[in-house]
């Protein structure tokens, strides 16, 4: 794929990373001694509510309250903590991510995605630690996990779900990883831009799927069109994530029906209140169909 290749670049660093993580076995327990902090309400100082079975499939915090959105016929929002972009540079100077988190879910956000990728959207573990602490709402992990490791480290970190890219992950990678985080208790937010690997997200059996605007393959490019073109390929009973490229409620109306909930980043990263655009999202009456 060559080094123009942007997400191939991002692999061969994270997985470096995940090599050198695992050969510091101190790392994991102090990590799970956040998740332990975490897990605990920030509001009642009560445990946070374990996902009870339901038949085979227990369901995590994060698929369910895109049910229950669903339910209501409302817009879920997925509201993203990042310092950087890859395609536009630093987005906000002094981030507070524990701050920032609580001000999307004050708001109304439905749930919070955070960054933990460091070299190129300047993120890290210890932000999703203090995102998990500063918020009920669930939690998704957001990096190219590309090592079993990855996931272990955010489920320690107090991460409700992890983002999985399919382009970077074969078949079986994904599956192997997608159940990983199922015996975690972790949801998956499997996602996609190009067409084949849209396919494969949907055929991984993963319950909640999204569809990239963004080429992670070279960053700067952006196809708003590319949920239309492929949300009729993902499964009635899967949910369907719209990320990257929406900076505006109109970007979100224009939206297929058929999305479930809306990624959001850049545009609240760069807002000096980011409420207005999250009530705006938030109050899209959805025609479902499941």
């Amino acid at each position: 794929a060559g080094m123009s290749d942007f997400l191939e670049l991002v692999i061969a660093e994270r997985r470096a990373d995940a090599q050198e993580a695992r050969s510091r076995p101190s790392r994991l327990e102090l990590l799970a001694t956040a998740r332990r902090r975490a897990r605990v309400s920030t509001r009642s100082g009560e445990e946070r509510p374990i996902v009870v079975e339901k038949g085979a499939t227990a369901w995590d915090p994060l698929t369910w309250m895109l049910h229950f959105k669903r339910g209501e016929s409302r817009m879920a929002v997925i509201a993203e903590v990042k310092r950087r972009s890859p395609a536009l540079g630093v987005l906000s100077e002094r981030v507070d991510p524990a701050e920032q988190a609580r001000a999307y879910a004050a708001a109304g956000a439905t749930a919070i995605s955070v960054l933990t990728e460091p070299r190129h959207w300047g993120g890290s573990i210890e932000d999703l630690v203090a995102v998990s602490e500063a918020v009920d709402v669930p939690v998704l992990c957001k990096d190219v996990i590309v090592d079993e490791y990855q996931i272990d480290e955010a489920y320690a970190a107090g991460a409700d779900a992890v983002l999985l890219i399919a382009e970077a992950l074969d078949d079986l990678t994904l599956r192997r990883f997608l159940a990983h985080a199922r015996t975690l208790g972790l949801g998956a937010l499997v996602e996609a831009h190009e067409p084949a690997a849209f396919g494969r997200a949907v055929a991984s059996g993963a319950t909640v799927v999204g569809v990239n605007a963004r080429n992670l393959r070279r960053p700067a490019e952006v196809d708003i069109g590319r949920v239309r073109q492929l949300h009729a390929f993902a499964r009635p009973e899967q949910f369907l994530v719209a990320e990257s490229g929406i900076t505006s409620v109109d970007d979100a109306r224009l939206l297929p029906s058929r999305v479930d909930a809306v990624l959001v980043g850049t545009a609240l990263m760069r807002a000096d209140d980011p409420a207005p655009l999250i009530q705006a999202l938030a109050s899209i009456r959805r025609t479902v169909h499941a």
